[in-house]
């Protein structure tokens, strides 16, 4: 008895989802059916892994038989074939129609662009069209631009993943990570500040492992700064010395400036608050004026007010002041540093605690929590709500500390692995809390509220007064 024919399966997994061999086999159709100029743009779109818009498509794929000229006419006809419209603009962005190719229709053409020998010339052209978003978003946060900064860098994050990986060029990897890195160091901010720690340590390790040569210092000092939060100062150290040599090699004295914020930020970490500030000082004197990368000078004087904010009260003040007198003159051709004013609001209200002005601070506590969860960052948001939480206790309510810890427990939890530990500057605030709360959390009514918290969540509850 013969053989029957294999039948072929119901379904591929593609990039991660499950395709219908219906599926497929429309997009074929739809292939079969377009132009030529419309099937080699086919072909060339499906190396994007996201959304794009036509200023995108003219700078991957408009070279050769598809010139830059005539890409926007060919996309047009190629769109009711093989692509779906995106509404995926932020508040103010400037742009034209965004579409995204489903992956049924980026298998074909993938498939086809593998065939015609052309993938790694088109990977190439994405990589460094991936180099040129990572460098808008990053001058988009210096410039005050911080919100549509992140968001541009979140929307195009998956293609950015793709080009951040060296290994997906035909080259050896160590001739890509040029690129890889620049792209990884670019998004510093979405790192540090929007708190994807995580996922910038893991990138930028594996970008370095593949590196030829001495590592670029601002990579370096990436690297250190994504040790330091993820709670590991000890990692941090011996890439902070490669990082200086690197710099001084290099004759990258705004690299110093980086490295020398960064030592504060070790220091405030490990509780050494006259080191940190000294750090810091050092960083304000090396950034220069406008500094083109990295944190603003407002963040140093933020940083310098929390190093005072406990033992100090004037010398914060001064440091607060003159942040203002600083970000002033910066807005008047930028927008305000969002995450410096965060912690600036932050060491406000350990001011006014120190004062006894509870309520207050209580606010700042408050509008410190907000900006860091609208920016993303967990290690800020977590340091915030534990200062408010404290001052929840001192005002008599501890229900409603107990409600602030339980989302702060569940948000660390969510974010970090068990060996993570705050900074000293943060477990100080949290350990005045534990021990009024320790003998009171016997209390069903309290334990109840903890678990509510965490039930909540930190943004549900940094709307409540």
């Amino acid at each position: 008895m013969g053989r029957g024919a294999v039948e072929p399966p119901e379904y591929e997994v593609l990039w991660g989802e499950a395709v219908g061999s219906g599926q497929l086999a429309a997009a074929e159709a739809g292939y079969a059916s377009a132009g030529p100029a419309e099937r080699l743009l086919w072909e060339r779109l499906s190396v994007f892994e996201g959304a794009f818009d036509r200023r995108a498509v003219e700078e991957v794929c408009g070279y050769g038989a598809l010139v830059a000229a005539d890409v926007g006419a060919v996309l047009e006809r190629l769109a009711p074939l093989a692509l779906l419209p995106v509404d995926d603009l932020f508040d103010g962005e400037d742009g034209g129609p965004r579409h995204w190719m489903p992956h049924a229709m980026r298998a074909v053409g993938a498939r086809r662009l593998t065939a015609r020998g052309d993938r790694w010339i088109v990977v190439l052209h994405h990589r460094r069209w991936c180099v040129k978003v990572a460098r808008r978003a990053a001058e988009w946060w210096q410039r005050g631009r911080q919100l549509d900064a992140r968001d541009l860098a979140l929307r195009e994050l998956p293609d950015l993943a793709a080009a951040m990986d060296p290994t997906t060029a035909q080259a050896e990897p160590g001739d890509e990570t040029g690129a890889s890195l620049e792209i990884a160091v670019s998004l510093w901010f979405l790192w540090v500040a929007c708190g994807r720690i995580t996922e910038g340590r893991t990138r930028l390790r594996h970008a370095l492992a593949l590196h030829q040569g001495p590592p670029p210092a601002r990579a370096l000092w990436l690297a250190a700064f994504l040790e330091l939060e993820s709670g590991r100062p000890e990692d941090a150290d011996p890439l902070l010395v490669q990082a200086w040599a690197s710099a001084v090699r290099d004759g990258d004295e705004r690299c110093l400036g980086l490295l020398a914020h960064l030592r504060g930020a070790v220091a405030l970490y490990q509780g050494r608050a006259r080191a940190a500030a000294s750090e810091f000082r050092e960083a304000l004197e090396q950034i220069g004026d406008v500094p083109d990368f990295g944190p603003t000078r407002e963040a140093c004087w933020a940083a310098l007010a929390l190093c005072y904010s406990r033992t100090d009260p004037e010398a914060a003040q001064e440091a607060l002041d003159q942040l203002e007198l600083d970000g002033a003159g910066r807005r008047t051709w930028a927008g305000r540093d969002l995450f410096a004013d965060a912690w600036a609001d932050h060491a406000r209200a350990e001011l006014l605690a120190w004062d006894g002005e509870r309520t207050r601070a209580a606010e700042h506590a408050r509008r410190a929590l907000r900006e860091h969860l609208r920016l993303g960052s967990a290690v800020g948001a977590s340091c915030a709500a534990e200062l408010l939480a404290q001052m929840r206790l001192l005002d008599g309510r501890p229900d409603l500390a107990a409600h602030i810890l339980g989302a702060v427990d569940l948000l660390r939890t969510s974010v970090f692995d068990t060996s993570y530990r705050p900074a000293r500057y943060c477990t100080v605030a949290r350990a005045r809390s534990d021990d009024a709360l320790r003998a009171l959390l016997d209390d069903p009514e309290l334990r109840e509220a903890y678990e509510e918290g965490a039930r909540k969540g930190l943004f549900a509850l940094s709307r409540e007064r």
